[in-house]
């Protein structure tokens, strides 16, 4: 083992108690406290920084850090990356495909974002560069279950993404620049506000069962449990929003899980 692999195997360790535990402290702040970007963007900051442009800055660390990850291969003897047809390249082939629509496609897509506090864009950042490692160096052969369930909530996810940019793109503008908001309508929007958040976690869930079928808990698994302590709190928020602007908001729906939350 040379001193790459050792740092490497603290950099693992120390990133999966870190994994393990930080969501569980962020989750009840952000209950209280919104993170301040999109709708909750802080007007009057002065370290407010282009929603698209940052948005790319700290999602592109995700690929790029999963293929470093995955073609060193830290794990085996060799060092020599798994060959195409290797069963473990479909499913970093789908993480991949995943993040650059997030972090390429998607803000390219997009009529504009609201303007991210520079503290998020660090803390996404940090984020993607312990996650994706962590998941390049954690995956096995995928079983089919979970990846018809990870390519049905990245078709969701897109589709709930478009309704929300055909809003933005038809959206009369306030004096101060931002777009009027509206109340999406449309396939999960039907049932809950936040139906991207949703299609993600199903996406990821599918992940986490195809990579890491046993039920441990491994780093894909984290990622998944990760993203619903942060996100959901996010939701209930912005659900809490939606009813205090509009008044006719939908009181059937639920923030972002149908028919439960």
């Amino acid at each position: 083992m040379n001193e790459f692999d050792r740092w490497f195997k603290l950099y693992f360790e120390v990133s999966c108690w870190v994994y393990a535990t930080a969501p569980w402290i962020v989750a009840p702040i952000t209950l209280f406290i919104n993170a301040p970007f999109g709708r909750f963007s802080p007007a009057d900051s002065k370290w407010m920084v282009d929603g698209n442009t940052s948005w790319m800055l700290m999602e592109i660390v995700a690929p790029v850090f999963f293929i470093a990850t995955y073609l060193y291969a830290p794990f085996s003897p060799t060092h020599n990356p798994p060959s195409l047809n290797h069963p473990s390249t479909l499913l970093a082939a789908l993480f991949v495909i995943h993040y650059v629509n997030r972090a390429i496609i998607s803000p390219l897509r997009s009529p504009g974002r609201s303007k991210s506090h520079i503290i998020i864009v660090i803390a996404g950042i940090g984020f993607n560069i312990i996650n994706a490692p962590l998941i390049a160096a954690f995956l096995s052969a995928p079983g089919n279950f979970g990846i018809a369930l990870f390519v049905l909530g990245f078709v969701s996810n897109i589709l709930h993404d478009e309704i929300l940019y055909n809003i933005r793109r038809n959206a009369p503008t306030t004096p101060d620049g931002k777009h009027r908001y509206s109340i999406p309508q449309g396939y999960l929007y039907n049932y809950i506000s936040y139906p991207n958040y949703f299609s993600e976690w199903v996406e990821f869930a599918g992940f986490a069962l195809a990579a890491s079928p046993r039920w441990e808990y491994t780093p894909p698994w984290m990622f998944l449990v990760a993203e619903m302590l942060v996100m959901a709190p996010r939701a209930h928020r912005g659900h809490q929003w939606y009813h205090t602007k509009f008044p006719d908001y939908p009181t059937e729906r639920r923030a972002v899980i149908p028919f439960v939350f």
